[in-house]
């Protein structure tokens, strides 16, 4: 178990409400502060755990390890990754192993060792409210605490004069599919509980894969090296009009610096909301040595002639879905460029159809008198990423992963974590705790400069066309 807080009763600097690698980051920089900062962060798991399901052997981070929880805000941390390392005597290996993009199982084990060793963090309590107390100038925090086996155990209140939202993202299910995962006779399972029925799936005699990101890429490739050669029996399925890779070109990633944050924050609402669907390959593609080593195995399985039985069709939806002779699944499919319509029966269906912000409003049930909103109804979030509370309200509610449509598609992106969370922490002391790269990109995102800080000079020779309203 991870060290308690000495007094819940006293009021906290700031609490936390999840404990993913976003609000895990914030933990480990706020422990740095100087002066130092009293720090409380809740989580309902009884340990920290991190896309258990999808941790599948040999699959591999996205983003290089130095987007660690610590690292692009202070390398000298005794949280990073490489500290991680020298604490279990792997420094030698990782520096032979000459990997700058590490297994997701690694990086997992990384930040439950930060958790494990991190003060301040209560596993098995889950946030049941927050509300403003104007009279103390306080946030109230109600929580209930859990045993191991999730039963209640005792409730309680603390007090903080900031929060941070951090409960991430839940599975998504389209609604044609839902009727499926409510009457599970056939396996038909989310992406994220991949690993707890990756046997029965492969006892299955004919498998469906839906999505194609990243995930329903690296379970078919478990799946189709799992299969004996002519007998796969495999669909992949996906909307998209390929099986297309990331974009993952140098200054194409620079999309994910906070360069462009800024830039995306200062666009009207309208327009962000109109660019973020079309933003889908920096973040909804599938890494390219997964793709090649998809087609390395396939083209493995016809060398002694004959075809691998498999089909990958792109550009398909699922209109309806149901299921027949209560143990297959009928998948009804549409093909939107060749206008026709077909059926698909299948014995098992893994939906690898992504995730979803976890709404903020019942968490935030308690603020809403206080909450300002934009024109979708979604709460105002500001550079500082900080939702747009009542100014009567003097305490800040900070927001990780859950801010997209303000701050854009590097949201939920690992490398932009521990520089949100200097961000979070600069604003919340008033003072530079980290100080933070003045420019992080050589792209221009604008044309008048906006998107830089006053000590960078804009771009000479670029005159706007027109004036900027």
């Amino acid at each position: 178990m991870t060290a308690q807080p000495t007094d819940l009763t006293q009021p906290r600097d700031l609490v936390g409400v999840g404990i993913g690698p976003f609000n895990l980051s914030l933990a480990a920089l706020a422990d740095g502060v100087r002066g130092g900062l009293a720090t409380t962060f809740f989580d309902q798991n009884p340990v920290f755990r991190w896309h258990p399901g999808l941790l599948i052997d040999g699959a591999s981070l996205q983003v290089p390890f130095l987007a660690d929880l610590v690292t692009l805000a202070d390398p000298a941390s005794p949280w990073s990754f490489l500290s991680y390392l020298r604490a279990r005597d792997r420094l030698f290996p990782f520096y032979f192993a000459e990997r700058f993009h590490i297994q997701r199982a690694e990086y997992d084990a990384y930040c439950r060792w930060v958790s494990e060793q991190l003060p301040g963090l209560h596993f098995g309590h889950q946030v049941d409210a927050v509300r403003w107390n104007p009279e103390r100038d306080l946030f109230e925090v109600d929580f209930t605490q859990l045993d191991q086996d999730g039963e209640v155990e005792a409730l309680g209140r603390a007090h903080a004069r900031h929060i941070a939202l951090g409960i991430g993202t839940e599975p998504y299910i389209p609604d044609p599919l839902k009727p499926l995962v409510e009457a599970p006779a056939a396996p038909v399972i989310h992406s994220s509980d991949y690993l707890d029925h990756r046997d029965r799936l492969l006892a299955a005699g004919h498998i469906t894969v839906i999505g194609s990101g990243q995930s329903g890429a690296e379970i078919f490739l478990d799946l189709l090296r799992a299969r004996p050669t002519g007998a796969e029996k495999i669909h992949w399925l996906a909307r998209t009009e390929a099986f297309a890779p990331m974009e993952y070109s140098k200054l194409g990633l620079e999309q994910f610096t906070p360069d462009y944050t800024r830039y995306f924050h200062a666009l009207p609402e309208h327009v962000r909301d109109e660019l973020i669907p079309r933003q889908w390959q920096l973040h909804k593609g599938i890494d390219a040595d997964t793709i090649a080593a998809i087609h390395d195995e396939l083209y493995r399985r016809t060398l002694h002639g004959g075809w691998p039985d498999v089909v990958l069709t792109p550009g398909v939806s699922v209109r309806t879905a149901g299921r027949i002779a209560t143990t297959k699944v009928e998948l009804h499919l549409e093909h939107a460029q060749q206008a026709s319509r077909s059926r698909l029966t299948t014995d098992a269906v893994v939906l690898a159809t992504g995730y979803r912000e976890r709404p903020l409003d019942r968490i935030l049930a308690g603020l809403d008198p206080y909450l300002r909103r934009d024109g979708s109804g979604r709460p105002r979030i500001d550079q500082h990423h900080r939702i747009t509370l009542d100014p009567e309200v003097t305490g800040s509610v900070y927001v990780q992963n859950g801010e997209r449509h303000t701050h854009g598609v590097g949201a939920p992106d690992l490398g932009l974590a521990a520089w949100r969370s200097a961000t979070i922490l600069n604003h919340l002391t008033g003072k530079e705790s980290y100080p933070l790269p003045r420019r992080t990109a050589f792209t221009s995102f604008g044309l008048d400069g906006r998107d830089r800080t006053r000590t960078v000079p804009a771009p000479r020779g670029l005159v706007p066309l027109t004036e900027v309203r």
